[in-house]
């Protein structure tokens, strides 16, 4: 099964879903931007702390995968379901708007803890689309 994960820059939570859904052997992931801001920093570190390693995941466009015929395309920020192109396609389109940690603000404690929030709140959806699209 072929999933996209969108998000606004593709910096933390498309590449924080990107990392729980892969982990499914069922599933081909991609994730992208409707920009590109690059994989943040501290969404691979609280990855990390779990286990699973993004550190080699890339920010991608969109319009890099218009070409792939996704079964499932998830937005999982508001403004990237507003701007996602129409994908010509019979995919499916999945909506749950996660916290930007991107955004988090005060101490590094803080921030890191902001993520690792944000972090759980994606891995539950993740499971949960992992148990329905088998």
């Amino acid at each position: 099964m072929k999933i996209l994960v969108l998000c606004t820059g593709n910096a933390c939570r498309s590449q924080i879903a990107h990392g729980f859904l892969k982990q499914n052997p069922n599933f081909e992931v991609y994730s992208a931007g409707v920009e590109t801001h690059g994989v943040n920093p501290r969404a691979i570190q609280v990855m990390k702390e779990i286990g699973i390693d993004i550190s080699d995941h890339t920010s991608n466009n969109l319009t890099e995968y218009q070409e792939i015929d996704f079964d499932v395309v998830i937005t999982v920020c508001d403004n990237a379901k507003e701007r996602c192109p129409v994908f010509p396609s019979k995919a499916e389109k999945v909506h749950q708007n996660f916290p930007d940690p991107g955004k988090a603000t005060g101490t590094e404690e803080e921030i890191l803890a902001e993520f690792r929030k944000v972090r759980s709140l994606i891995k539950d959806f993740s499971e949960k689309l992992a148990e329905t699209h088998k």
